[in-house]
């Protein structure tokens, strides 16, 4: 089939133009564990709430922060250092996650998996100026439907704009 990561012409595929021409990336096994977190503070109008989205490292798009699961640690704790790693945010995250989404992440190695992140709020009540991918991300505090307009996947939208702090 040639190369999967450029047509004829020389325009990179898309991600389903890709999966198009390979299938059985993913279908070949189960989804692929994440975590997230929807960070957000109150404003001074009562009530209201505006959403952390930070852009990712590779492609500049906006999303929350997220990653892997990390070994000895529940999966909100995981979701709270990501935020810390990503944003340089902290504060009291909630224990059971609020809902999650599925995505297609494109590995390294070029591997196209399906993911499944669940996603954990955070009440963010402190922000530090050093963190660990400063200055590789933008961070943005927004309301919580232009978070919604701003990230790409589905289910993730629906989550911000049914999200009420709890």
């Amino acid at each position: 089939m040639g190369d999967t990561k450029k047509e004829k012409g020389g325009r990179p595929k898309t991600l389903l133009q890709q999966l198009a021409a390979s299938p059985e990336k993913l279908f070949s096994g189960s989804f692929r564990q994440q975590v997230a977190a929807l960070c957000f503070r109150f404003t001074p109008k009562p009530g209201e709430i505006e959403v952390l989205v930070v852009t990712s490292r590779e492609s500049g798009r906006w999303v929350i922060p997220k990653g892997w699961p990390m070994k000895n640690k529940a999966l909100y704790e995981a979701a709270a250092i990501e935020a810390g790693q990503e944003a340089g945010v902290r504060g009291p995250v909630r224990k059971k996650a609020i809902g999650s989404y599925t995505y297609l992440k494109t590995l390294e190695t070029g591997a196209v998996v399906p993911c499944i992140v669940d996603v954990f709020q955070i009440e963010v009540r402190e922000t530090v100026d050093k963190f660990k991918e400063q200055g590789q991300r933008r961070l943005a505090w927004v309301s919580p439907d232009e978070a919604a307009r701003r990230v790409r996947e589905v289910e993730l939208k629906s989550l911000i704009i049914e999200f009420t702090p709890r």
